[in-house]
């Protein structure tokens, strides 16, 4: 039997916030019409679609001009963090992805832009502990479908999502299958479900969820 284990990125695996906020902010000074956004404001916006964003941000512009200035900011975010650097990993991670790896298939489902995903790669240099990843710039589906997706195209027989927001919970729903609580994360979430309080306890959470 095939167990897999999908994670979500930001505030699950690393904390990218502030290089992304400060990326962001550099293209849209540019833009009198789009307003600057602070920390908190990248905190809420984490699990959310790219549209979602945009309209948060730029609630009075067109759809076409919010997406074309919001695809600048993830176009310039990807090199703003290759340069820059500034994310970090959480605690633990490269440690308990090993022990994972060792029982079970580790896969990412975000809802980032196509690219994000390969630059945590890089930074993390943890891409040959994954098997899979998929974004939602990548196939322009939702988050609960894209963990259908890499079930399916994996074998999967039983998966559980990790992630740190609603949205992330929702996702779980949609796919059928158990969520863990990121609780460390960005965000809250609106049932009680398990719950880790760092990442280092998602070992023991994911072998009682599978009943092992």
């Amino acid at each position: 039997m095939k167990k897999a284990i999908i994670f979500d990125l930001d505030g699950t695996l690393w904390d990218s916030s502030q290089p992304v906020t400060d990326s962001w902010n550099e293209i849209l000074k540019k833009y009198p019409e789009a307003h600057q956004i602070t920390l908190g404001d990248m905190h809420g916006f984490m699990g959310r679609q790219l549209d979602e964003i945009a309209r948060m941000i730029m609630l009075d512009l067109p759809d076409n001009r919010r997406i074309a200035i919001m695809n600048e900011c993830m176009d310039f975010e990807l090199a703003y963090l290759k340069e820059h650097g500034g994310a970090a990993l959480y605690p633990k991670v490269r440690e308990t992805l090993e022990i994972l790896g060792e029982a079970y298939s580790l896969m990412i489902v975000s809802n980032c832009q196509d690219g994000y995903i390969q630059t945590f790669f890089e930074f993390s240099g943890l891409g040959e502990l994954f098997c899979d990843f998929e974004s939602a710039g990548a196939t322009g589906l939702s988050k609960g479908e894209n963990n259908r997706l890499v079930i399916s195209r994996n074998g999967v027989d039983k998966a559980v999502y990790v992630g740190d927001t609603q949205g992330d919970l929702n996702s779980a729903d949609f796919a059928v299958i158990p969520f863990v609580h990121a609780a460390y994360g960005f965000g809250k979430t609106d049932r009680l479900t398990a719950r880790a309080n760092s990442f280092e306890e998602i070992p023991n959470i994911v072998k009682e969820i599978f009943g092992e």
